[in-house]
């Protein structure tokens, strides 16, 4: 080994020892900044516990069997943040705030023509609401009066950090009882008598936070307003403060599942044209589902929304974030969801008063859209496809026709006729459709005769294809005619789906024997439940599904009389028997109105079907479509024919090169 690969080793040698020194320095740095930073969260945990030992009840009492010791433990570190927060109020913000946190609870009651609110001073909140228009389902209809939510659930807090000085402390309005001098009747600048109730919560020299409701004449909306009255000092550093609030809603209605099925939390982002939902849970808290969601960016408005009611509540301007979350119960507790709502406002020291509003009222498309918030999108109508047909077609008919008709069976056989009228052209042209389809059956047949082998033979397939084109072409015949407009009736069927369940204006309106239109009518109770069918027996629906048979038997008639294709054979099966039989399992749940829809519509149909039979002379028709044809001679292609054709034509080239290739491979 020369001089200079021995400097080079020793050089290596040299770097590689550095190397793993330096190393060796920085990872017990490492280590110390970690041990350091371990103390510190130690100390600030341990500092943190004594100083708000409420944060950790749960771990404590995790650790606890016996229930009554559990409750002691509770009440004890309760206690002892009720001192805590009590001594540090008292000595940044002075003995007033401090007797506010005990009083008596006393509750108060606003009410005009259809609402009626009782406020308790304990929180400043909203303890009980009533609807005065509407009551509780019943089976012998004399329900108790409808509450939006139930009373021992309710919660509304409002929390806000203050500081003076170097401290800094969270004050939650929902442990204070605040000062009132009850509700007043005033009149306002508009001439209405009004009600007002302010709710004050005191605080040294002269500065206090204040809750206004105030409730207008046959209104569902109340304003709700926020005031900080010489609060700018101490509320300097706040960019925000939140609200929680929190209910449980009873199960007002029928059935549990359709009830469950339409209740969720909902919110708005600004200017969007959708409400976001949180989705549906079958089961989860005490056995029942549950479902929250972060929303990240502001919004205008949430609602805790019910199958036919909604408690919303609309920000000034905008939330600026929150959680929103539900737990849903299980069938037979009497109640369908526990809502909770955090969010967040954003706060302006220069702003001392915020303009909330409430509404506790029907989900009622017209009703809710004069408000002007878009309050309405918590209306079932069904996505783009088919809303516009409610928005603007269903709704309003239905809103004129109810000035005018009590009895709400009568006002769905007229919207049904007023439907069905609207779609005649397309119903009438799909009729026509098939009459001619059925005319020229002689010639179809023989070209099914003439290429026995078109199911099996591509080459023979693609023969009769063009065959059969040919004499669409040569005698007029359309074969999407038929196809078409029913696919555009489509989106009419799919929004009265959307409609009669959540339509508020059926809720307990009774006709023949179904006392309520909005939900199923059980003429016979099972002492067992049948899956996808349920525990009872619905006549409407078993009517609906027997006229869904008829009407099905009578349009596979028509379809295998207007054409020879061996495959309707295969398809007799699905439309005879498991379409009304899937039909009946599944509307057996849903509300008798829109079965009753259904079985009028299909009725309308049946008879235009025989109307038309019978009207029309297929024979005549015939001639006169043989004696057009020749009368016109040879017909020019359309565009789409052209295509098809030149489509067929290299298909076919296709197939005959692959047969010339396996021929040369053979030989």
């Amino acid at each position: 080994m020369d001089k200079k690969s021995i400097v080079g080793f020793i050089l290596i040698g040299f770097i590689l020892f550095g190397y793993s020194w330096y190393q060796s320095k920085e990872a017990e740095k490492a280590r110390e900044a970690y041990y350091a930073a371990q103390r510190e969260q130690f100390v600030a945990d341990s500092i943190d516990r004594a100083e708000h030992p409420e944060k950790y009840i749960d771990e404590v009492v995790a650790k606890i069997d016996d229930e009554k010791e559990q409750a002691e433990v509770v009440a004890a570190y309760q206690a002892l943040a009720q001192e805590r927060l009590q001594n540090e109020l008292e000595r940044n913000f002075g003995e007033v705030l401090v007797a506010s946190m005990n009083g008596e609870a006393k509750f108060f009651t606003m009410e005009n023509e259809v609402i009626s609110m009782t406020i308790s001073n304990k929180g400043a909140m909203i303890s009980d609401v009533v609807l005065k228009d509407y009551k509780k389902y019943s089976e012998n209809g004399d329900g108790e009066p409808l509450k939006m939510f139930d009373p021992n659930s309710a919660k509304f807090d409002l929390g806000f950090y203050m500081r003076r000085g170097y401290s800094e402390t969270k004050l939650n309005t929902e442990g204070f009882y605040f000062t009132t001098n009850g509700v007043e009747a005033i009149t306002n600048a508009e001439g209405e008598q009004i009600q007002r109730l302010a709710l004050q919560l005191p605080m040294e020299d002269g500065r206090y936070l204040e809750f206004v409701y105030t409730m207008r004449p046959n209104d569902y909306m109340v304003d709700f307003d926020v005031n900080f009255v010489g609060m700018d000092e101490w509320m300097r550093n706040a960019t925000s403060f939140d609200i929680t609030w929190n209910n449980t809603t009873y199960q007002n209605e029928r059935g549990y599942k359709n009830e469950n099925m339409y209740t969720t939390l909902s919110y708005l982002f600004p200017g969007d044209r959708k409400v976001e939902k949180l989705p549906m849970a079958e089961v989860g808290k005490r056995g029942g589902g549950s479902r929250s969601e972060t929303v990240q960016t502001e919004f205008e408005w949430f609602a805790f929304q019910q199958q036919f009611f909604s408690a919303i509540m609309i920000a000034p301007d905008c939330f600026g974030n929150g959680e929103l979350a539900f737990d849903t119960y299980k069938p037979g507790s009497g109640y369908i969801k526990d809502f909770q709502a955090n969010v967040s406002v954003p706060f302006d020291v220069d702003t001392d008063s915020y303009n909330f509003k409430f509404y506790y009222g029907p989900n009622k498309y017209s009703l809710l859209k004069e408000y002007d918030l878009g309050l309405e999108k918590v209306v079932q109508l069904g996505g783009r496809l088919v809303s516009w047909v409610n928005r603007w077609i269903v709704i309003p008919v239905f809103d004129l026709l109810s000035r005018f008709i009590g009895n709400y069976g009568l006002i769905i056989l007229l919207l049904t006729l007023f439907i069905k009228l609207l779609i005649f052209p397309l119903t009438y042209k799909s009729m026509m459709s098939s009459a001619k389809m059925r005319a020229i059956r002689p010639e179809l047949t023989a070209i099914q005769a003439k290429y026995p082998k078109a199911q099996t033979d591509q080459n023979e397939m693609m023969k009769s294809q063009q065959a059969t084109m040919e004499l669409y072409k040569k005698y007029g015949v359309s074969p999407m005619g038929g196809c078409l407009p029913m696919l555009i009736q489509f989106p009419v069927l799919v929004a009265m789906f959307r409609f009669f369940p959540t339509a508020i204006e059926l809720r307990g309106e009774s006709f023949l024997w179904m006392k309520d239109l909005s939900t199923y009518d059980s003429v016979l109770n099972l002492p067992f439940s049948i899956p996808w069918y349920g525990d009872h027996v619905s006549l409407m629906a078993l009517i609906m599904a027997a006229t869904l048979f008829f009407y099905t038997k009578l349009t596979y008639k028509e379809q295998e009389q207007a054409t020879a294709a061996p495959q309707m054979a295969g398809m007799k099966f699905m439309m005879l028997y498991f379409t009304p039989i899937m039909m009946l399992m599944w509307m057996n749940n849903y509300a008798s109105g829109l079965c009753y829809y259904y079985f009028v519509s299909q009725l309308l149909t049946i008879l235009q079907n025989f109307a038309f039979r019978y009207g029309i002379n297929e024979e005549r028709l015939r001639n006169k479509m043989l004696a057009k044809a020749k009368a016109k001679g040879p017909k020019q292609k359309s565009k789409w024919q052209q295509r098809l054709e030149e489509a067929q034509k290299q298909q076919e080239q296709m197939m005959k090169e692959r047969e010339r290739r396996q021929y040369r491979s053979k030989h």
